[in-house]
């Protein structure tokens, strides 16, 4: 991406799409951004400009007259479907970045997203909450607290000023909450908000779905960093089994293999079953990894935990990550299965690993 230095006629003031001062950069691409800096320019080209860039022309390009109320009203709806287009791009992509360790690069996203929500709901709106969210649990992330705590605060009082508050935004607001008393070293009230976020999920999508693993995840790693080592074991052991249903009916079957193939691989899923975003499925990667990372070498956490464990590993890497890795995990199912001697039904890693073996 390149630059094009400005020099502001007298009068006119472009701001930096990042910190807000004044900008002395122009991106030659949409012409439509404008940076104080190279480093912001950067930082924002990661987190989200470079997937967003040819969207915002005509985002930014006021409507211009036209001969009647008709056309005007088209054009508004128009304008009002497209931000709210990138409402939800610019949420998600900033989610997904979190989950993957880039807290920096989410910062764009989640300032997008907020800017957007501001211009299509208002200053008061909970609709500005997720955004908020994504910039308090980036700013823990990047070890500013206190800048956290002022999200978290805007956040907060926004849901209260608001009775009908969606339960699936309180539940994330509980979480985040939750992070940043966990970073402060106040386990007790991070397990409060976890409670609070499980809570909230389970109002929304049951006890037993991704959208309540967060907060079981979560939850397990304040036991795990208290010493209460069995409770966490048993609510991580939760959450890979919440994975392993979700992900049972995520992965498909090439459209030439054989239904009957499909049957003895997995359960026949719904006619309509949820599909996981690019934040949810970033999620699982790291929920699931980081399980795996702190059990892989503890007896304590029983064989046929990691059994169900590396079966849903193998499924998440036959579903988004590759064939080979998905190979190793499931044959590491199957003989610590065989090392442990565990009697339990093996049928459905053994039919994952026939489906891998086609494909592979």
């Amino acid at each position: 991406m390149s630059l094009n230095p400005l020099a502001n006629p007298k009068g006119v003031k472009l701001l930096c799409e990042l910190c807000q001062k004044p900008a002395y950069l122009q991106c030659t691409s949409c012409r439509v951004t404008y940076y104080c800096s190279e480093e912001h320019q950067k930082v924002d080209w990661v987190g989200i400009h470079e997937k967003i860039c040819s969207l915002l022309l005509p985002l930014r390009t006021p409507i211009p007259l036209v001969s009647s109320e008709e056309e005007r009203k088209h054009r508004q709806q128009q304008l009002l479907q497209r931000q709210k287009q990138m409402i939800d791009m610019t949420r998600t992509e900033g989610s997904k970045l979190l989950f993957e360790g880039a807290h920096e690069a989410a910062v764009p996203a989640a300032l997008q997203a907020l800017r957007f929500s501001i211009a299509v709901y208002g200053l008061a709106s909970v609709e500005l909450v997720p955004a908020y969210l994504v910039l308090g649990e980036a700013s823990i992330g990047l070890g500013r607290l206190s800048q956290a705590e002022e999200y978290l605060s805007q956040a907060r009082w926004t849901v209260l000023k608001t009775p009908d508050c969606d339960a699936a935004i309180k539940s994330k607001m509980y979480r985040i909450c939750g992070l940043l008393q966990a970073a402060k070293g106040n386990f007790g009230e991070a397990l409060k908000n976890y409670a609070n976020d499980i809570y909230h999920a389970a109002l929304v999508s049951g006890p037993k779905h991704v959208k309540t693993s967060g907060g079981y995840f979560h939850m397990a790693n304040v036991f795990f960093r208290k010493g209460q080592t069995e409770t966490a074991h048993n609510i991580y052991s939760e959450v890979v089994n919440i994975w392993n249903q979700m992900l049972k009916n995520v992965v498909k079957m090439e459209d030439s293999q054989p239904e009957s193939a499909l049957a003895t691989f997995v359960d026949k899923p719904a006619a309509e079953t949820e599909i996981l975003d690019e934040a949810q499925e970033a999620e699982a990667i790291q929920m699931l990894h980081a399980i795996y990372d702190l059990q892989q070498n503890n007896a304590n956490y029983g064989a046929a935990n990691m059994v169900m464990l590396l079966h849903t590993l193998a499924l998440l890497h036959t579903h988004l990550l590759g064939y080979l890795k998905a190979q190793e995990f499931v044959q590491d199912a199957l003989s610590c299965a065989q090392e442990s001697e565990l009697g339990i039904d093996l049928s459905d890693v053994e039919n994952l690993k026939n489906f891998i073996a086609t494909k592979a």
